[in-house]
């Protein structure tokens, strides 16, 4: 709808050592991590080894319902997935849970983050025979984890096998017959977190989730890291751990929710010292400090304090529209912000204003909202950004637009300033977006900053050729 940074996906898992309804456990986690992807989601159960799985496009409450629910049945574990594209075609066939059924039992798996060698390992299987029906690289993951399976003694060490082979970004939940896995790549790019309930043990993107079912936070998973839940209890593979780490640091100046904690740094602390470090970077004289909802309402509290200027609620926003909201005439786009977002007078009105958000990608929609702050009587707009500017793109999993599409690339501070209308405008430092997340035990992925990635990286994101063909219209 905007021309902002899209999501991510997000994963759960959960082992019952008890009779319990894990599909609407399922149910609950997804409606926590939704943030993290809008365009489908799943859940499969499994039933003493027997999984039955629904998915769909659309947001967690279309898709199921207490008769879809119920259709899924009793279990022992379960396992969901909201999703945003990032690599893979928007349709109910790139849907996760993936459900993979073969000779050595099925499987279901989830997948967050985006391969660097994916098409890659894709061209290599199907010359072994192999036959996608997706266009995902979450396919990839799942065919090599089962051709491993073959030889490897466990669904472990097939999965960690299988981790031999993958490069870039994941983060995993994998469910057997009778086990449930979570996995993360070395660098650990994605969260992903333990956590305990009665007995039960969860896998999930993000603490929120936790929370959502009054569930224990345990740790997270380490980078490199196979966590094993079964019959025994929790074990752990560690081969793949020890190399530098790099957590995407977007993780927590947007896509994140504000209640979790990742890596042990509160996210929602993590944004306000963001503002705090642009009121010193980029100081300015000033009556209100606001913020663009969500994302920048925390990093606007945090150069209030630091600045001293009052905070103020310079937007309100309409919660009843989605983020799958589609405008099918021009008319009805350039109105898309205004349906969305509009300013408030009564705090803008006659003031110079301070106006705080995560990101600037193309421009267009900063333009639009600074347009509402000066049509609602602002006097002046200072624009300050919580990150700093995206000139390169991300091949970890965030939707950053490739260079001749991001405003940063084509004009100098100073021209972005004129084209959204601002009176001034700042950046937060890379130097300082690394230092936001206090306390936070990894290092962190700046590439689409700097340009500088923690792993070699291809010259371009190729498209598998089904998926191709599909968006040049054409029969695959």
């Amino acid at each position: 709808m905007f021309d902002t940074i899209h999501e991510e996906c997000g994963v759960f898992g959960i082992y019952e050592n008890h009779t319990a309804d894990v599909a609407a456990s399922a149910y609950y986690a997804l409606y926590a991590l939704q943030h993290r992807g809008q365009e489908s989601c799943g859940i499969a159960v499994n039933d003493d080894g027997v999984i039955t799985a629904h998915k769909d496009v659309g947001l967690v409450p279309d898709v199921f319902n207490s008769e879809v629910l119920a259709k899924l049945g009793q279990g022992q574990m379960a396992v969901g997935h909201v999703r945003y594209s990032t690599t893979g075609l928007a349709s109910r066939s790139n849907a996760q849970p993936l459900v993979v059924r073969h000779i050595k039992g099925t499987m279901a798996l989830c997948h967050n983050g985006s391969l660097v060698n994916a098409q890659e390992l894709r061209e290599k299987l199907e010359l072994s025979g192999a036959i996608f029906h997706t266009t995902n690289d979450s396919e990839v993951i799942a065919y090599l984890i089962t051709t491993a399976r073959l030889k490897a003694g466990s669904i472990e060490q097939a999965v960690e096998q299988a981790m031999n082979e993958l490069k870039g970004a994941y983060s995993l939940v994998i469910m057997s017959p009778k086990k449930l896995i979570a996995a993360r790549d070395p660098q650990g790019f994605r969260p992903l977190v333990i956590g305990e309930l009665d007995g039960s043990y969860i896998f999930a993107s993000e603490t929120c989730a936790l929370d959502s079912l009054g569930a224990h936070y345990v740790r997270d998973v380490e980078a490199g890291e196979i966590v094993v839940a079964d019959e025994n209890g929790l074990r752990s593979i560690r081969t793949h751990c020890g190399q530098k780490t790099a957590m995407c640091v977007f993780e927590f100046v947007y896509i994140a929710r504000p209640d979790s904690v990742i890596e042990g740094a509160s996210v929602h602390l993590a944004r306000q010292r963001a503002g705090a470090y642009l009121a010193l970077e980029h100081p300015v004289q000033a009556d209100v400090v606001i913020g663009v909802p969500d994302s920048g309402l925390d990093a606007a509290m945090g150069y209030a304090k630091q600045s001293g200027i009052p905070y103020g609620i310079g937007f309100i926003k309409n919660r009843y529209v989605g983020r799958t909201f589609i405008q099918p005439t021009q008319a009805m786009r350039e109105r898309a912000v205004r349906i969305k977002l509009n300013a408030l007078g009564a705090c803008v009105k006659g003031k110079r204003v301070v106006l705080v958000d995560d990101s600037i990608v193309r421009g267009t929609t900063s333009r639009k909202i600074v347009d509402l702050l000066r049509e609602a009587g602002a006097t002046e707009v200072h624009m300050r950004v919580s990150s700093p500017p995206f000139l390169h793109p991300c091949y970890f999993g965030v939707d950053v637009d490739s260079r001749d599409k991001l405003i940063a690339c084509r004009m100098t501070q100073e021209e972005i300033a004129r084209e959204i209308g601002v009176d001034s405008l700042g950046y937060l430092s890379v130097d300082n977006i690394t230092k936001i997340a206090e306390g936070a035990k990894c290092d962190f992925c700046v590439g689409c900053f700097t340009g500088k990635y923690p792993i070699d990286v291809p010259a371009e994101m190729p498209k598998c050729r089904f998926e191709q063909k599909i968006s040049e219209g054409k029969q695959p």
